[in-house]
């Protein structure tokens, strides 16, 4: 049985997408078969990797709002192993449509679960807020990765993601577990990342990945590509980094 983990993290620009794209490339490489599923509706993840969204016929939002199977939106990516349910802008409107129905925090599950069997991992690329899809994805998971940006307000809103992930947890999905916090956009060189790198890992000590993602002008330029950063660049610092977090994944989840 496959992993659901959620990457999520209200605040922007923490590197999710980036995380999702590159993970899940690393993890297929390392001859797993993953699945990401873009619940973002700006669809970065499902560009990123290399799907048109103006062509994309059936979407997470067909399968969250129109009960689609979920097989049917599976698009496969030119990394062998590696397969991808898109996103569609239609998704920002989602939320509003579920309001009204039945058991709307668990609609998620029910379109993942028959999907399990068939991936080693499922990846979901949450959207940067609280709001009823990524509750949706945090009922759905089985794990939750926090990607903490380096930087001096990195810590701020994570004690709101916590708080919802107690309520989930009690409320929702009693299974959900912390995959782990992720260090993102680290420069050795800044004083500040290495306190936030400490910051990080006093409370939360084991739950903090060994990895971290250290700032990498290759990532943003391979996502530009549409591909994962190991078909752009294999020997830089972002795919490395990408490599060795799917390793210390792999060997958590043995």
């Amino acid at each position: 049985m496959g992993k659901i983990i959620a990457v999520a993290n209200q605040k922007g620009g923490v590197g999710k997408t980036t995380t999702t794209i590159n993970l899940a490339a690393s993890l297929a490489v390392l001859e797993k078969k993953i699945l990401v599923v873009d619940a973002d509706p700006q669809a970065n993840a499902s560009s990123g990797l290399g799907v048109d969204i103006r062509n994309v016929k059936v979407s997470v939002y067909e399968c969250l709002i129109d009960g689609n199977e979920a097989k049917q939106a599976i698009v496969h990516t030119e990394v062998e192993r590696l397969d991808i349910i898109p996103s569609h802008i239609d998704l920002v409107g989602a939320e509003i449509e579920m309001l009204n129905m039945e058991n709307r925090e668990q609609i998620l599950k029910r379109v993942l679960v028959p999907l399990k069997e068939l991936y080693d991992f499922i990846l979901i690329d949450c959207s940067p807020s609280l709001g009823l899809i990524t509750v949706n994805a945090l009922t759905a998971a089985d794990s939750v990765m926090i990607p903490v940006q380096c930087e001096y307000f990195a810590l701020e809103g994570i004690s709101k993601l916590l708080n919802t992930i107690k309520i989930i947890k009690s409320r929702l999905n009693p299974e959900l577990e912390i995959e782990g916090f992720l260090l993102t956009m680290y420069d050795s060189r800044l004083r500040l990342a290495n306190q936030i790198y400490e910051e990080v890992k006093r409370p939360f000590r084991d739950l903090v990945f060994t990895t971290v993602i250290q700032r990498n002008i290759k990532l943003s330029e391979a996502s530009s590509y549409g591909k994962p950063v190991l078909l752009y660049d294999a020997e830089s610092k972002g795919a490395l980094n990408h490599m060795q977090l799917a390793k210390e994944i792999i060997d958590k989840n043995r």
